[in-house]
C-alpha cells in the first residue's frame, strides 16, 4: 500500500491553490508572503524555466540560496518537472561546494548573486553543469559567473522567456525527490537519494492536532536541510501557513511567533537550550503556540513546557531515516526518543550487537530499522553502492547509532558507534575536518572529535601533531592554525579547541586512532580554545 499521492507536496500546492487560492502559505517575518495561488504560479513558473532550459525529469537541480522564499520556490519547482533538487549548504565553497555539485551530477544550479563566486572559483570541477541561474542579479549581465562551457544568466531572464508546460502528472511516492547531502566518517559527504514518500515522513508521525487548515507553523530552520524541508512539506500537506526567516535568531523566536500567530514551531535540540537558557521573562508563558515539535529533548525539558506554556513531542531520526520512533505530547523522560510509529509505513526497530543480533531490554548496541511500507526509507547513497550495501545490510539500515530499548519499549540514545559530530544542528564529518588540517603545512597528523558543548550537542576539538620543521619556523602555533583555517572552511566546521601533541593514541592491530580515549581526555588546561581568545563562530 502506497501513502495518498495527494499528500506530497507539489501535488498538495496545486489542490490548495485551487481549494483555497488566496490562503496564506509561504510568509517571511520580513513581511513578504504568497498565497497558495501565488506559491503556485511562482513555482510553474520557475518549473516551465526549468523545462525550457532543457531540465528533463530525473536530472538534477541544486540551489545555494539564502533566502528561505526562493529556496522554497525553486524546491517545489524541481518537483513539478520531476527533478531531482540538491539543496546545498550555504556555508559550503571551495572543495565542500564543488564535492556536492560535481557528486549529484546536477546539471542546472540556483544560485543567489552574493554567492555567484563561490561558483565561479569551482567551475573547472563541475562537467556536468549545463544552466546556472542567478537570483538577485539587477541585469541580464551583471554580476553573473564566468563559466565558458555553461548558459548563465539571471533569474528574471529565465522566467521571461518561459513557455507553459500543461502536462505534468504530479509526483508519485516511489520518485525521487532530493538527493540531501550528509557528513560521513569514513569519506567525504554522501548524498542520500530521498523519495517523495520519505519526505513527507519527516514531519508525518507529528501528533495529529499539531497544525489545522489554515494554521501557522513558525520554522527558523534553514531550507537545505531535511529538519526545514520536512517542516515546509508538513505545512503543505496540512494545507497551513509557513512562517519562516533567513536563520535562527533566539532574540527574534518569540516576538516571531507572537506576531505570526504560530500555533506550533519546529526546532533541533541546540535551539531549544539557547531558548531556555534566556534569563525567565514574566511573560514567557504570553505567546500562541500551543507546541514544540524538536529533536532531542534538552534535560530541562519539562521546566521548559511549564514556563513557555507548550507541549513538546520528539522523535528519532537522520538523513537517512524519517522519524519511525517518536513521542506524543506526553513524551516521557529525556534521552527518551519514543515508541515505533504505530502504522503507516509499519516501521520496525532493533537494538543489536556487532553481529546484527539483537540485544535484551537495557542493553547498549546499535539501532537498526526497515519499513514494511515501500519507499519510506532512504534509496541509498548517490553513486555508492558499496556503502548502501554496507548501510543496508542484513536487510536493515545500519544507523551507526547507539541506543538502548526498555522493558515498556521505548527507545533511549545513548551515543553516537559512528565517528560523527553534531554541532548545533548541524552534522560534521571528522573525516573532512581533518582533510582540511592536514592542508597547513606544519601538520603531520590529526584526529578530530566531539566534546560536550554548552547547551547541549557537540563542540569540534582536534588534537594535532606538529610536521617535523626545516623551514627555521617555530613550533605549530594553534592561533596560526585557526586563522589558516578561517580561510579554508566552513565556519560551522571550524574547531573550537586546538590541543598540539606528541603521537595519536593508537590501537596495536590496525594503529587505527582510538578516539574514545581523546573523547574522554576532553579540553585539557593545555587546550586551546578559540572562544577564549574571542573568535567565537
Amino acid at each position: 500500500m502506497l501513502m495518498d499521492r495527494r499528500l506530497l507536496a507539489p501535488n498538495a500546492l496545486r489542490l490548495h491553490a485551487a481549494a483555497r487560492p488566496d490562503a496564506v502559505f509561504l510568509e517571511h517575518v520580513d513581511g513578504r508572503h504568497l498565497t497558495y495561488r501565488e506559491t503556485e504560479a511562482l513555482a510553474a513558473c520557475w518549473a516551465a524555466g526549468l523545462r525550457t532550459a532543457g531540465v528533463g525529469p530525473g536530472e538534477r537541480v541544486a540551489y545555494l540560496l539564502a533566502d528561505p522564499v526562493d529556496s522554497a520556490t525553486v524546491w517545489l519547482a524541481a518537483g513539478l518537472v520531476r527533478a531531482v533538487c540538491v539543496p546545498v549548504n550555504s556555508a559550503y565553497f571551495g572543495r565542500m561546494l564543488a564535492h556536492v555539485l560535481a557528486d549529484s551530477g546536477a546539471v542546472a544550479l540556483v544560485v543567489a548573486a552574493e554567492f555567484a563566486d563561490r561558483i565561479e572559483a569551482v567551475a573547472g570541477e563541475l562537467p556536468a553543469l549545463r544552466v546556472v541561474v542567478v537570483t538577485g542579479t539587477p541585469g541580464a549581465a551583471a554580476g553573473l559567473p564566468a563559466i565558458p562551457y555553461a548558459r548563465v544568466l539571471p533569474a528574471v531572464e529565465l522566467l521571461a522567456e518561459v513557455v507553459q508546460i500543461d502536462d505534468d502528472p504530479g509526483v508519485e511516492p516511489y520518485d525521487t525527490a532530493a538527493i540531501l547531502y550528509t557528513s560521513g566518517t569514513t569519506g567525504p559527504s554522501k548524498g542520500v537519494v530521498t523519495s517523495w514518500a520519505a519526505m513527507h515522513g519527516y514531519w508525518s508521525w507529528v501528533p495529529p492536532d499539531t497544525l489545522a487548515e489554515g494554521e501557522a507553523l513558525y520554522c527558523p530552520m534553514t531550507l537545505f536541510h531535511i529538519s526545514g524541508l520536512g517542516a515546509l512539506h508538513y505545512t503543505l500537506s496540512r494545507g497551513g501557513r509557513f512562517v519562516t526567516r533567513d536563520r535562527f535568531s533566539a532574540a527574534a523566536f518569540w516576538s516571531d511567533a507572537r506576531a505570526s500567530g504560530a500555533v506550533a514551531a519546529g526546532l533541533v535540540g541546540p535551539m531549544t537550550a539557547v531558548l531556555y537558557a534566556a534569563a525567565p521573562r514574566p511573560d514567557d508563558a504570553d505567546n500562541p503556540l500551543r507546541g514544540l515539535i524538536l529533536g532531542p529533548m534538552i534535560p530541562e525539558t519539562a521546566d521548559l513546557e511549564q514556563r513557555f506554556g507548550v507541549r513538546v513531542a520528539t522523535c528519532y531520526g537522520m538523513t537517512e531515516v524519517p522519524p519511525v520512533i517518536a513521542t506524543g505530547w506526553d513524551h516521557g523522560p529525556w534521552r527518551n526518543c519514543g515508541r515505533l510509529v504505530d502504522g503507516y509505513p509499519w516501521p520496525e526497530a532493533r537494538v543489536v550487537d556487532d553481529h546484527d543480533l539483537p540485544v535484551p531490554p537495557g542493553t547498549v548496541g546499535e539501532l537498526v530499522v526497515r519499513t514494511g511500507a515501500p519507499w519510506t526509507l532512504n534509496g541509498g547513497y548517490h553513486g555508492r553502492p558499496a556503502a548502501t550495501a554496507h548501510a543496508w545490510r542484513n536487510g536493515w539500515f545500519h544507523t551507526g547509532d547507539a541506543f538502548r530499548q526498555d522493558d515498556q519499549g521505548r527507545f533511549y540514545y545513548v551515543d553516537r558507534v559512528k565517528d560523527a559530530i553534531r554541532r548545533r544542528g548541524e552534522n560534521i564529518s571528522s573525516y573532512e575536518v581533518e582533510s582540511f588540517v592536514l592542508d597547513h603545512p606544519a601538520v603531520a597528523e590529526c584526529a578530530a572529535f566531539a566534546v560536550p558543548g554548552a547547551h547541549g550537542g557537540d563542540e569540534v576539538m582536534i588534537a594535532v601533531v606538529p610536521a617535523t620543521r626545516n623551514d627555521g619556523e617555530g613550533p605549530l602555533d594553534p592561533e596560526a592554525l585557526d586563522a589558516f583555517l578561517a580561510a579554508e572552511m566552513p565556519r560551522y566546521m571550524l574547531p573550537r579547541y586546538i590541543e598540539v601533541v606528541t603521537e595519536l593514541p593508537r590501537n596495536t592491530t590496525s594503529l587505527r586512532v582510538q578516539k574514545h580515549l581523546l573523547r574522554e581526555r576532553g579540553v585539557t588546561a593545555a587546550t586551546w580554545d578559540r572562544e577564549a581568545k574571542g573568535t567565537s563562530w
